[in-house]
């Protein structure tokens, strides 16, 4: 066995490992071997639960480090799922008005056509009963004409028939 193993290790706080000061070393003239071999196993035994605390340490920061990347992470995510619902509730509201509008317009483009489809009709109807009114006007002045001029004929006829009448009893007479 070695002289490491045959020496005992403490398992003492890292304070109390800590090898004796100066002054102390200063004032004992000689030290034998096994008094070196313990205060070496000492300073192991320090340097061992030092390492391990470093490693405890190092083991605790990464963990902190990865616990902040996981919140980091959580909390992108609920901002691009607020950002993803907000951009979602805007396009629907922008979409219910557009549909609104598009109600709205055609509902006023009907009515501009049902209006201008009324109009039309009655103008049609107006025009229509003006050329009725003007053909029966002008079959009215047609048998006027026809007769004022049948009137006149038979005025001139019976004019005639007199005129000749009177030539032929004057001749006869």
């Amino acid at each position: 066995m070695s002289q490491r193993e045959q020496a005992p290790k403490v398992s003492e706080p890292a304070e109390e490992k800590v090898a004796p000061a100066a002054e102390e070393t200063a004032e004992q003239p000689s030290t034998s071997l096994s008094e070196i071999l313990l205060r070496a196993e000492k300073a192991y035994a320090a340097y061992m639960d030092a390492q391990k605390e470093v490693a405890n340490a190092y083991r605790t920061s990464e963990l902190d480090a990865d616990k902040g990347y996981r919140d980091a992470e959580h909390q992108a995510r609920s901002t691009r799922d607020l950002g993803v619902k907000q951009a979602a509730k805007a396009r629907d509201e922008v979409l219910t008005g557009a549909v609104r509008a598009r109600d709205e317009a055609l509902a006023q483009a009907e009515q501009a056509y049902k209006n201008a489809r009324e109009r039309s009709e009655n103008t049609y109807r107006e025009q229509e009963q003006k050329a009725k009114d003007a053909w029966d006007e002008s079959v009215k002045q047609a048998i006027k004409a026809y007769e004022d001029a049948v009137t006149q004929a038979e005025k001139k006829r019976e004019k005639i028939i007199e005129q000749a009448w009177n030539v032929y009893t004057k001749s006869a007479g």
